[in-house]
Parts: C-alpha cells; structure tokens; sequence
C-alpha cells in the first residue's frame, strides 16, 4: 500500500490544476484516471462539439453567400475531414494535458478506475492507495432512458456520435435540451434531415417562453423538424437505421431515421466509486452531496465538478477547483458565490447570467426589464445576422443587475460585461452611462438600460 498526501479520482477540468497545486506545495500526489485525460470537455463536449459547430457554420454561411453578394461554386461538406479535425484539436488538448502532467514530479497517474475500499482507501487496479485527502473529480455520463426496444438498436450518445465518419441522412434525436439542439443544428447545416422529439412542451426547459420562441424560429427556419410534448414509447430497428413510435397529445404515430442519438440527460459518475464503503452520501440522483465549501459528510473527502451536482459546466468545474485552492491558502471562498452563468451553443449563441424572467416574476420583488431584438441593432444588420434579442432584469431597489440573457450574434461572449458588474455589485447605471464602440453589438446594452420599463 502508497500513501499519497492527496488522491485524485477523476481527471475532469477540475484534476490537473489541482494536482498541478498540490505538487507545487510539496505533496505527493496520486491521479487516477481510467479513460482519457481532461473529462468530458477536452473529449468528448466542449472542444470537439465546438469544432464540429464551428465546421457547420462555415457550411451555411457558404450556402448564405450569394445574401452578401458572393457567389461561389457548389457547396460540399467532407464530412470525414469534419470529424477528423474535431478529433486532431481533440488530441491537441489531450495531448497537451498529458504532456503536462507527467512531466511533474511527485504526481503518479493511475491508468485504472478508483474504487474506495475504505474513506481512506482506494484501490486502483491491483494496486491500493490511501490518503487523509480524497478529491473526487469523475463527471458524468449521458442518461439512458428506459424506452422499450432501446438496448436492440445501435443509439449515439454523446460520445459515440464524434466518432461518427459517414453523415447521417436522416438523425432522430431525443431530447430538446442544450446538448440536443447544438447537434441538431449542426447536422442540419452540415446536410443531414434532423428530427428532435421533445417530451415537453417547449425546448430548452430552463428558459423564457420569448427566448425559448425565438430559439424555434431559428432552428426550424433552417429546415428542423422539432416535435414538442411527444413521447417516445417504442423504438426498433429496420434495415436503413431505426423506427420511433412517438405519442403527441395521445395521437400515436411514427418516425424512421437512419441515426437516433439520445440526449435527454446527465447521469453522475458515482455509482461504481464504492461511496458505500467510505461512507459518502449522495442525493436520489446520485449526485455526491457536498456542503458550500464542497466537502463531503466524511471528513477528508471532497467532490468537485460535475459528480457534485453544484453544476454541469466545465467553468462551474474549475472554479471548484479554485475554492479548493482558496481554502487551503486560507480563504473563504464558497460554492454559493458563485453567480449562474453559461452559454448555449446554437447559432447565433445564447449567453446567459443571473435569474431568468420566470424566475425574477416568481421571487416576487419589484424589478426593472428592458427587452430589444436584434433586428434594431445595427451591427446585426450589416451582418445579416437579425435573430435573438437582449434582455436584463434590474433589481427596481437596489439598482443591481438581477439576470441577463444575451441571444445573438456574439451573445456569449458580451454577457460577461454584465456578469463582471454582478460579481463587483455595480449599479446598472454605470453600465448605462458607460460609452461603447460603435458599431457593436455591446453598444446597445447602454441604451437598453436607459429604457427599462416596470416589470409587470
């Protein structure tokens, strides 16, 4: 048995700078990882989905060209070269990482699966590890539902679907979630018939109705076929791919398509970890329950990223990470300050911070809105790009942002001059009366600002 001075289990966003930390303070550090370096984000989410979304936009602004008054030849999409060069920035990065951190000395890397056979205990392979301090870092995985036929037919998830190298001719997916859709349009452009079958009566659940509406003049003004409150109660092979017998309303129909990737869900990498025999609770979902400074109930354990339920973003990871960090340097920094951020990568992007409307209505208090479509913004239109609009929500007491959902061209990136206001609790006043670049888009939320109204 190798007693380390902290075990790592997991290689997510939130591993290498820890273990790049913890070597640098003089600890003998363990990493275990049986798959690949980086988690989710570096292989199989945000770098290669990104790529694959990236490739995808150049085909339909290829096929928008003759709107500028370009005109090129016949658009063709190689989609093997696609794929192959998510896969190359994928190897890049994962390449990178590994190169990283075994060039450090006092970190050992565990090629294998940790399992606790104690709460200081791991064994890892034929090999047992112990330490008084247990990171656990080991994300999630895609949710698989339990749909009759499903486990006959050959379904994508996330991961399987970047390995694709043949576009599918017609992908069925389950699910109108963030993950859904960024494929779904992505396929779309890059030439497949897409099909999104949506259990609920609108796609992206978690936001307003208007954001929500506009998303659907987006995708299905570019061919989408997008069925809401329709269930999926049977699914079976056939000799092109895959049949769906679907419910909408209690009218019972069907759908055959030549792919069906499942995305409705994550699903927390914590079931086979042994958290019975160290004694670590874990919510009806599996979620590792942690406290504001991410601690487990056992002392000496700690869960950080995904697994912890604390949120489902390689940032929300890393800045886990950071509280770690802060609290052995003497800090107080805590899971509940951090503010909701995120984006949704759809094109144009959805960048989104703080309460939704919904939200805001629901807490009861007095609050400003100001909303204002992309269309009467002048960059939008000189870039033909007019969908989305801005919304905030102000706080009508103490003047301070509330929320913001930036929906347009650049949308995920100029939601972060609203977020840095929220972090230094700046009124929106001086955002207001801040000067802006002209022509962009950012140049808008000044005004914006100066035309709330009351939020009814």
């Amino acid at each position: 048995m190798t007693k380390y001075d902290a075990i790592i289990i997991g290689a997510g966003q939130a591993a290498p700078p820890l273990a790049r930390d913890f070597v640098a303070r003089g600890w003998k550090v363990a990493l275990v990882e049986g798959a690949h370096l980086g988690g989710t984000c570096v292989n199989t989410g945000c770098s290669p989905t990104k790529t694959v979304v990236a490739s995808a936009r150049v085909a339909y602004m290829a096929r928008r060209a003759s709107d500028f008054g370009v005109h090129t030849g016949e658009i063709r999409v190689d989609f093997a070269k696609v794929m192959a060069r998510q896969q190359a920035i994928v190897q890049q990065f994962r390449g990178g990482l590994e190169e990283n951190l075994t060039s450090l000395d006092n970190l050992t890397i565990y090629r294998h699966f940790g399992v606790f056979e104690s709460s200081k205990r791991v064994r890892v392979g034929d090999d047992v590890i112990e330490s008084d301090r247990i990171y656990i870092n080991t994300g999630a995985r895609a949710f698989v539902p339990p749909i009759a036929g499903l486990d006959t037919v050959d379904y994508l998830d996330n991961v399987s679907i970047l390995q694709l190298t043949a576009l599918p001719k017609h992908l069925v997916i389950i699910g109108g979630g963030y993950i859904g859709l960024e494929y779904a349009q992505a396929f779309r452009r890059l030439g497949s018939e897409v099909t999104v079958i949506e259990l609920g009566d609108q796609i992206m659940g978690r936001e307003d109705a208007d954001i929500v509406q506009e998303a659907l003049r987006i995708l299905t003004d570019e061919g989408l076929d997008i069925r809401l409150k329709t269930k999926t109660t049977r699914v079976e092979a056939t000799p092109n791919g895959v049949r769906l017998f679907i419910e909408t309303d209690g009218v019972a129909s069907q759908v055959e398509g030549s792919h069906l990737l499942v995305a409705i869900g994550r699903k927390p990498n914590s079931d086979k970890l042994g958290l019975d025999k160290a004694g670590v609770e874990t919510d009806k979902r599996g979620y590792i329950v942690v406290d504001d400074h991410l601690q487990t109930n056992v002392d000496g354990i700690w869960a950080v990223g995904d697994v912890n339920g604390r949120g489902a973003f390689t940032h929300t990871s890393w800045n886990d990470h950071e509280i770690i960090v802060d609290q052995l340097n003497g800090g107080q920094r805590k899971v509940s300050d951090r503010i909701p951020v995120y984006g949704v990568y759809i094109d144009p992007p959805l960048g989104r911070v703080g309460m939704s409307e919904q939200e805001v209505r629901e807490s009861g208090r007095k609050a400003l809105i100001g909303i204002k479509p992309m269309s009467h913004i002048a960059r939008a239109l000189e870039r033909d790009e007019t969908y989305g609009l801005m919304k905030v929500l102000i706080d009508a007491e103490t003047g301070l942002f509330l929320g913001a959902a930036i929906f347009g061209i650049g949308g995920d990136e100029i939601v972060h001059s609203i977020v840095d206001l929220m972090y230094a609790k700046a009124p929106y006043t001086v955002m207001k009366n801040a000067v802006h670049v002209h022509p962009t888009v950012s140049e808008l939320i000044p005004t914006l600002l100066g035309e709330l109204e009351p939020l009814k």
